[in-house]
């Protein structure tokens, strides 16, 4: 979690920032992190590291039921060093660049779906993650944040890290402490552990249940992306009893 001390607005939604190698405090930010993934971090990292998603998650996660939300979370693993640094950094920088975690990408912006400002109604809201050992503030470069957030690719994350909100977005807080452990590692399941989920789908009677298409079923069994949707789905099914799945007709009361 980002401390709020060190969360401050963006006037103008202009904000003046760079990192580069040249910095001394150049991966100063790659230690003694708790960073959160989400459904979609966790596909990128495991398939950039040829990984299954268990093989993934049991050597670099660790996983807890958040008290706040009621539901199980991942965290990346730290090394289990001085400094607590992430276990893809290097000298010369992140080694999984290409697919870091949405986190990662955002900083140092931070993103809310809450009111945190005072004099701000609710709404999403981007934030400056301020650190005090950061010098890419002092760089000579202006962003706006939708700049910022095309530069670096988080459109995608975004859009992708949505979906998953959506699943207990508007929920009371009650409902969702109310699931029992089954239906949290179910949800667990289906939000991290998407070679699992597609085997609990191709490799059960899931599809003798469930009136699934057999466009939806090519699409769910060779594109990540499609079954993580899929996932979202069953889970609001599973879960909360929203009319997101069909049933097969043969197997409705």
């Amino acid at each position: 979690m980002i401390d709020q001390a060190l969360m401050q607005p963006i006037p103008d939604r202009i904000f003046r920032f760079a990192c580069h190698k040249d910095l001394p405090c150049f991966t100063k930010c790659c230690a003694n992190l708790n960073l959160v993934l989400t459904p979609y971090d966790v596909i990128r990292l495991k398939n950039r590291l040829n990984l299954s998603s268990e093989a993934f998650l049991e050597k670099y996660t660790t996983s807890y039921i958040d008290e706040a939300y009621g539901v199980p979370v991942v965290k990346l693993t730290m090394n289990n060093d001085k400094t607590r640094r992430c276990p893809f950094v290097s000298p010369e920088g992140c080694a999984v660049y290409e697919d870091r975690p949405g986190a990662c990408r955002l900083y140092p912006l931070g993103r809310a779906a809450s009111k945190i400002f005072e004099g701000h109604p609710a709404g999403e809201y981007y934030f400056v993650v301020k650190e005090s050992h950061c010098l890419g503030f002092n760089e000579e470069r202006d962003w706006t944040v939708q700049e910022w957030i095309i530069n670096q690719g988080m459109d995608e994350y975004n859009a992708m890290n949505d979906s998953f909100m959506n699943i207990t977005a508007g929920r009371q807080a009650k409902t969702i402490k109310a699931l029992n452990d089954q239906q949290l590692q179910m949800y667990y399941m289906a939000c991290y552990s998407l070679d699992e989920f597609r085997r609990f789908i191709f490799e059960t009677t899931f599809l003798d249940k469930f009136d699934i298409t057999k466009d939806v079923r090519k699409r769910i069994k060779t594109d990540e992306t499609e079954l993580m949707a899929f996932a979202c789905q069953w889970l609001k099914f599973s879960l909360f009893g929203e009319k997101t799945i069909p049933i097969s007709s043969h197997h409705r009361a």
